[in-house]
């Protein structure tokens, strides 16, 4: 079953997505693949969308730092509102240790999706991200992103605070490395691995396998 994408590159405002290049931050650590089959999505794991009776799962193993994720962001979610339940859309962290910033990003998304509002929060340090990607305090500017959410300050403090948060970033990133995951945005359609070098690769990989699940 395929459809006709109507995505376009003038979405990234003419950046071209070569996602294969410049757009990731390698990882030289990665280890190799873990088993076939596993679709690296958890019920815990933050969505994009509310799919529970998706036919098909793509999972993003992101940084909040990476200049190449950030570019990304608008197209995936428009991609996400395009094929609405059919996909589910799984996010999970993998802040890269030359981002200093991208650990306390990830906890505060974390916090955030921990009240249900992971995607506004998700969006709003994306679309800021060279406001705060080199500052010394940018904990403090995301909690100022959860006030202007209107998220409930004092369990968003208490989730930041909290060990298990960051337990939880931190299992995702081990998750990634187990996978095979060397770099950022890193992506799985139903387990198998993507090495996309355009938007409509993504779009592409989406149809088919939900063409094949339509058997």
């Amino acid at each position: 079953m395929s459809r006709n994408v109507t995505i376009s590159l003038a979405v990234l405002g003419g950046f071209a997505l070569i996602l294969a290049g410049l757009l990731f931050a390698t990882r030289p650590d990665a280890a190799q693949p873990a088993a076939a089959g596993e679709t690296y999505a958890v019920p815990e794991a933050p969505r994009l969308n509310d799919a529970p009776d998706a036919q098909v799962t793509m999972v993003e193993f992101l940084d909040f730092q990476c200049p190449g994720c950030a570019q990304l962001q608008p197209v995936m979610s428009q991609i996400a509102d395009q094929y609405g339940d059919r996909v589910d859309f799984v996010i999970r962290y993998f802040p890269l240790p030359s981002h200093q910033n991208a650990e306390p990003a990830a906890v505060a998304a974390e916090a955030a999706h921990q009240q249900g509002q992971f995607v506004p929060m998700y969006e709003r340090i994306f679309q800021t991200q060279p406001q705060w990607a080199e500052q010394d305090d940018a904990a403090g500017v995301f909690r100022g992103y959860a006030e202007e959410l209107g998220l409930d300050m004092a369990a968003y403090d208490a989730a930041v605070a909290a060990p298990a948060t960051l337990e939880r970033v931190n299992a995702d990133e081990q998750a990634g490395v187990d996978a095979g995951v060397g770099g950022t945005p890193t992506f799985f359609v139903d387990g198998e691995q993507l090495r996309p070098e355009s938007v409509q690769d993504i779009t592409d990989a989406l149809d088919r396998a939900l063409g094949e699940q339509g058997r």
